[in-house]
C-alpha cells in the first residue's frame, strides 16, 4: 500500500517529537537486563546451568511476578505492587521490590521505564506525614492510606537505590530527575531513618525518643550494606561510617547470639547501648527475636553485597549462613524451613522460597558451596510462584544469582 507525502512527513514528526520530548518515549537503558556488564567479585560462584538458561529462568519468573503483582493505581500512568497483605493492599516495602525489579528488567520488557515511572508517580502522591520526603508505608485498595501514614525505612531505603539505579539506566534529563529523586531520599533517610547515637536504621519515621523500645531498635533485614555503599559514594557524609556501624553490629550479633549458625534475629532491641534479640511480640509476633518473615531477607542483602563489592566483612558472615544452612539441611534445599531459632532448631515444619531462594545469594559466596548453589537455582527456575511476598523476594534473588544485579 502507498503511503501519501503528507502522512509520511506527519509520521516523521510524531517520531522526532517522541525522540526529542523528554517522558514521551522510553530511552534505552545503558545496562539491558542479560547483558552482565557489571561484574561481580572475583570467586564469585555462578549458577552451573550458564548464564543463557539463567536469564530464561529469570525472565519467565518474572512474567509470572509481573502479571500477578503490578497494577495501575488509582491515577491515570500509576503503578502499584499489589501486595494484599492482612493490613493492607499495597505497601511501601512492595513498592521499593517494584522499582529495583523494573529497573533491572530493563531491555527485557520494553515497558519497565514506564512502569518505574508509574511506581515512582505513585509513591510521591502519598508522602508520609512524618517526613513528606518518604513515603507512607500502606494503602488500601482505593490508595487510602492505611495504618497511620508514616514510612518503613526498608521501603524507602529500597526506593531510594533504585532511583540511584535508574539514573544509571536512563539517566536524569527526562521526565523524571532520578539522580535530584534520589538524593532527595537518601537525605530523609539520614535524617529520620538513623539513630542519632548508633547510626543504625531504625523502624521508620514514627519512632521517637518517647518510646525507646522502639527508638533504639533496628530490624536486621533492613541492614543494606550495597545500599548503604552507593549512598556514600553518591552523598558522602556519615554514610561510610553508617555502612561499618551495621557491619560490625552484623559481626557481633553472628559472633554473641547465633556463633554455630550466624543467624540473626528479626528485631534487635537496645541496638546503641546492649544489643539482643528482641523478646516475643516485641512488634509483630512471637518469633520476634528470631531467623524468621524479617530475618529471612538477610541472607540476600548481605550475601549480594559481598558478590558486588567483595567486601570482605560481608562475604565472611553471608559464607557463615550459607555454610550452616547447606551443613544443616545435608545439602538438600527442600529441607530448609520457614524460619529457625537462633541456634538453629526449626520454628516450624514447612517450606518456604522466601527462606530458599536468599541463601541461593548467601551460596554464591561459599566457595565449596557450586553443588549447592545449583540446586538451590534448580528449585527457583521450577517454582511457579505462591503469594506477593515470596514471590518477589525470590525474583530479587534470582536478579543477583543470575549475575543481573546492578549497582550505582
Amino acid at each position: 500500500m502507498s503511503v501519501s507525502r503528507p502522512y509520511a512527513a506527519g509520521v516523521a514528526v510524531l517520531l522526532a517529537l517522541l525522540l526529542i520530548l523528554p517522558g514521551l518515549a522510553s530511552a534505552a537503558p545503558s545496562h539491558p537486563f542479560g547483558s552482565h556488564r557489571q561484574s561481580y567479585a572475583s570467586g564469585t560462584l555462578q549458577p552451573g546451568v550458564g548464564r543463557a538458561a539463567a536469564d530464561q529462568a529469570t525472565a519467565r519468573f518474572y512474567g509470572i511476578w509481573k502479571a500477578r503483582y503490578l497494577v495501575p493505581g488509582c491515577q491515570p500512568g500509576d503503578y502499584r505492587v499489589k501486595a494484599d497483605t492482612a493490613t493492607a493492599h499495597t505497601v511501601s516495602e512492595g513498592q521499593g521490590y517494584g522499582m529495583l525489579i523494573a529497573v533491572m528488567m530493563a531491555g527485557h520488557d520494553p515497558d519497565a521505564q514506564v512502569l518505574f515511572d508509574g511506581l515512582h508517580r505513585y509513591n510521591r502522591r502519598h508522602p508520609s506525614t512524618a517526613n513528606p520526603d518518604l513515603l507512607a508505608w500502606a494503602q488500601d485498595a482505593q490508595c487510602r492510606n492505611v495504618g497511620g501514614a508514616s514510612s518503613a525505612t526498608d521501603g524507602d531505603l529500597d526506593i531510594a537505590y533504585a532511583l540511584l539505579l535508574a539514573d544509571l539506566q536512563w539517566g536524569s534529563g527526562g521526565a523524571i530527575d532520578y539522580a535530584g529523586e534520589a538524593r532527595r531520599v537518601i537525605d530523609a533517610i539520614r535524617t529520620s531513618n538513623i539513630h542519632p547515637s548508633s547510626r543504625l536504621v531504625n523502624l521508620g519515621d514514627w519512632v521517637h525518643p518517647g518510646s525507646p523500645q522502639y527508638y533504639n531498635a533496628t530490624r536486621s533485614s533492613d541492614w543494606m550494606p550495597g545500599h548503604f555503599r552507593a549512598f556514600a559514594a553518591r552523598r558522602g557524609g556519615d554514610w561510610s561510617s553508617i555502612l561499618d556501624d551495621h557491619q560490625t553490629l552484623l559481626g557481633r550479633m553472628q559472633r554473641d547470639f547465633a556463633p554455630a549458625t550466624g543467624l540473626l534475629p528479626d528485631f534487635i532491641v537496645d541496638a546503641h547501648l546492649d544489643p539482643r534479640p528482641a523478646p516475643p511480640h516485641f512488634l509483630e509476633a512471637d518469633t520476634d527475636g528470631t531467623y524468621s518473615w524479617n530475618a529471612g531477607r538477610v541472607p540476600w542483602r548481605i550475601g549480594i553485597d559481598a558478590a558486588v563489592s567483595g567486601d570482605v566483612r560481608s562475604r565472611d558472615a553471608a559464607r557463615r549462613l550459607s555454610q550452616w544452612i547447606r551443613a544443616h539441611t545435608d545439602g538438600d534445599p527442600t529441607r530448609i524451613r520457614a524460619g529457625y531459632r537462633l541456634d538453629g532448631t526449626p520454628s516450624f515444619e514447612y517450606s518456604s522460597m522466601f527462606f530458599t531462594a536468599p541463601f541461593a545469594v548467601a551460596a554464591m559466596n561459599d566457595p565449596g558451596a557450586q553443588a549447592w548453589l545449583d540446586r538451590l537455582w534448580n528449585q527457583m527456575a521450577a517454582s511457579n510462584g505462591y503469594d506477593y511476598y515470596s514471590d518477589s523476594v525470590q525474583l530479587l534473588s534470582m536478579l543477583a544469582v543470575s549475575n543481573n544485579w546492578l549497582r550505582p
